[in-house]
């Protein structure tokens, strides 16, 4: 039997780091990465035929977990039609259709194949529509690796940022506006010195990327009322949030707190594809008509709205609407979150943690953190040994500290309780 370690060693020398994402090195935490051989509901599997309750669930889109009958049916079915045509397919529209229909804000969708490409066409098209070169973004959300986007904050208030990479040029990041997120002051001050130059803000109504930590409701209202007022566009990231922490995305939760509340331009990924690479930007016609080939705002994509990856995602779109779907999950998920501030508590350990839908959070903090700066506060090597005794009892939790933490349908009471059961020992 080939061992993690084996693979891992033969992986390193043909793939940079061993892994084709970095934090899948396991870098972070420290030991050995995890070579998955398949998955099955709640759980996945290793290379040596170890069983974990998987709580990463491919970084949120396994939302009804692996191999949902439902899903691999519609999939097998697409694929012995065809893998790829290059050309409009029906089954385009039908996603299309169904994903404007839970989200209100949006009259139209392009499909992509990446939460990355979305993200960066989202950013073009608010710079097309408006005439204006600027945006905003905050510290702590990732909006995927386009060099615009991989940016931290400047030394002082409102701004621009400094590259974070490699490889990308001061130039590339000269038009961004790097800000702290939940700081309303912060906000206003960059509006007054930029206002009149930002195409758009864009941010993640629940960042996935520094842990868990919400957009406060004040700071949403700002935002909202800031982009308005000077004529920017509101983009709201949902590749993590979307139909994954309500039926409607994070907008619909938000939308119930803020009178009118609504995002100029929605971004979407992983759950739309059901595990497949697809991903969407969408926005109201006026501005969706920016884009080619209507408009001047160019993109393109061979293998966007592809016929495998929409069959999979409609098909877990028209499963996650099923009467009580979002009840049960919201229960379970919070049952997990409850549970582990419970035993954190009966240890004397500093713990935090919050949840939305089917998406959680935990800090070893005393109070959930409201930017990352906080985040950054959390005691790593005392997260480390809780990631590797979890991982030893079988619970497969994300391999670094700064990442959110997702509850499929297929988990059951079993799994809850074997998790808190392990997260007892381990707290102890």
């Amino acid at each position: 039997m080939v061992t993690n370690s084996q693979l891992f060693e033969r992986a390193t020398r043909v793939i940079p780091g061993g892994v084709n994402s970095p934090v899948r090195a396991f870098r972070a935490v420290g030991g050995t990465p995890r070579f998955i051989a398949r998955g099955e509901g709640a759980y996945i599997f290793d290379a040596e035929g170890k069983r974990y309750v998987d709580y990463i669930g491919s970084w949120g889109p396994m939302i009804l977990g692996h191999g949902h009958p439902a899903v691999l049916e519609a999939v097998t079915k697409a694929a012995a039609e065809g893998f790829s045509f290059g050309a409009p397919t029906e089954r385009e529209i039908e996603l299309a259709e169904e994903i404007l229909k839970l989200v209100p804000s949006m009259d139209q969708v392009r499909l992509v194949s990446s939460g990355t490409e979305a993200t960066m066409s989202a950013i073009r098209l608010a710079r097309g529509a408006t005439g204006r070169p600027k945006f905003i973004k905050f510290e702590g959300c990732y909006h995927g690796h386009t060099d615009a986007l991989l940016v931290k904050a400047g030394s002082g208030l409102a701004t621009f940022g400094h590259p974070t990479s490699a490889g990308v040029t001061p130039g590339a990041a000269a038009d961004t506006v790097v800000l702290e997120y939940n700081n309303v002051e912060q906000l206003e001050a960059a509006f007054a010195e930029h206002g009149a130059e930002l195409a758009c803000v864009i941010v993640e109504p629940i960042a996935g990327n520094m842990n868990f930590v919400r957009a406060s409701v004040p700071f949403m209202t700002a935002m909202r009322e800031l982009c308005t007022k000077h004529g920017a566009l509101l983009v709201l990231d949902e590749v993590m949030t979307g139909f994954r922490v309500a039926l409607g995305s994070a907008q619909s939760h938000y939308a119930k707190l803020i009178p009118g509340f609504a995002p100029d331009i929605s971004v979407f990924g992983k759950v739309i594809g059901g595990g497949m690479p697809l991903a969407a930007f969408g926005a109201r016609r006026e501005v969706m008509q920016h884009l080619a080939p209507l408009g001047g705002v160019y993109q393109a994509g061979t293998l966007s709205g592809n016929p495998v990856a929409t069959a999979c995602g409609l098909a877990t779109l028209r499963e996650i609407q099923k009467p009580g779907f979002f009840d049960a999950l919201s229960a379970r998920t919070q049952q997990l979150v409850d549970g582990l501030k419970a035993i954190a508590a009966e240890n004397g350990v500093p713990f935090s943690a919050d949840s939305e839908g089917g998406m959680f959070g935990f800090f070893l903090l005393p109070e959930l953190p409201q930017n990352y700066t906080t985040v950054m506060t959390t005691d790593k090597e005392r997260f480390n040994r809780f990631f590797h005794a979890m991982l030893d009892a079988g619970i497969y939790l994300a391999p670094a500290l700064y990442e959110a933490g997702f509850v499929s349908a297929a988990h059951s009471q079993a799994d809850i309780d074997a998790t808190l059961a392990a997260a007892r020992t381990a707290l102890r």
